[in-house]
């Protein structure tokens, strides 16, 4: 049984077999992952040891990185940013945080980068941290109540406008952000998401509150998530984020018995599949229904 050791704060497998001994680092400082890695890792130099397969000298974890940020991709600056700071904070031994999606979220952008390497044949062996890539679903919605309470009280009567529209079209922050006048059409509006331009149809609602818009909105994005908390916490509703409107919109409108493929088109989802991902676990749970 092969033995682990650090070595500046990096863990190393050696591992010993028919009086050949390879010492192979783990490229990671974070004790629960070692424990994960260790066997396909040992299981990996026994068969280098035996023949199985030929060892190739890998590229060093730490220029892996480096090569794979610097290398082209289709990233916004944002995304580019999240990947440097999981990677450097990786890189320095800093555990993985221990909320789930926070985790599920570090493990993700560290596999891809892995992932890069194998793809780009600058490694022959990936040691993918192993776990949930997924997290844990957020599944609060607001109430009738709650959304009364919001579109009432809130007192600043633009950022009171910004919420009733998010949710009556059920758009991102962001695409609502990003409006401009030519983005605005007959009876929809165009808009640019997560990864592409789509089209938001407007319904009644959104539409009279958008025409009576002398001035389109250019929030912050940290604004809209610090100002909505603080807003609604005078309101008394607890646990409330400002995506949650977009999730109340999707699960108000299955509740009125659309159809999840239409549902899927009106948030912008790349497949029905994820519709059903986000909203499966939410169907249990009881929501009041919304009037348009």
């Amino acid at each position: 049984m092969a033995s682990l050791y650090k070595n500046r704060n990096t863990w190393h497998l050696p591992v010993s077999f028919k009086e050949k001994r390879i010492n192979r680092s783990l490229v990671t400082k974070d004790k629960i992952v070692t424990k994960q890695l260790k066997p396909l890792v040992e299981s990996q130099i026994i068969a280098e040891i035996i023949g199985i397969v030929q060892a190739k000298k890998e590229m060093p974890f730490e220029e892996l990185v480096v090569a794979f940020l610097n290398a082209p991709h289709d990233w916004k600056q944002t995304t580019y940013q999240m990947n440097k700071m999981i990677l450097e904070k990786h890189l320095n031994g800093e555990p993985l945080p221990s909320n789930p999606n926070s985790r599920a979220i570090y493990i993700r952008h560290i596999n891809q980068c892995w992932n890069w390497g194998l793809k780009n044949e600058l490694i022959t062996k990936a040691h993918k941290i192993p776990g949930d890539t997924r997290g844990q679903s957020r599944t609060r919605t607001y109430t009738k109540e709650e959304l009364g309470l919001m579109f009432k009280y809130i007192q600043d009567a633009s950022f009171n406008a910004f919420v009733r529209f998010a949710y009556y079209t059920g758009a991102r922050s962001g695409e609502i952000r990003n409006l401009n006048q030519n983005c605005i059409l007959k009876d929809s509006i165009v808009v640019y998401g997560k990864t592409r331009k789509r089209h938001v149809k407007l319904n009644s609602q959104a539409f009279l509150l958008l025409k009576s818009q002398k001035k389109l909105w250019n929030y912050r994005k940290d604004f809209v998530s610090h100002h909505f908390k603080l807003e609604i916490r005078k309101l008394g509703i607890r646990n409330g984020r400002f995506h949650d409107l977009r999730r109340t919109f999707g699960l108000n409108l299955i509740k009125q018995n659309m159809s999840i493929y239409k549902v899927s088109k009106l948030l912008g989802h790349a497949s029905v599949r994820t519709t059903e991902q986000h909203y499966a676990p939410l169907l249990s749970v009881d929501v009041e229904d919304f009037i348009l």
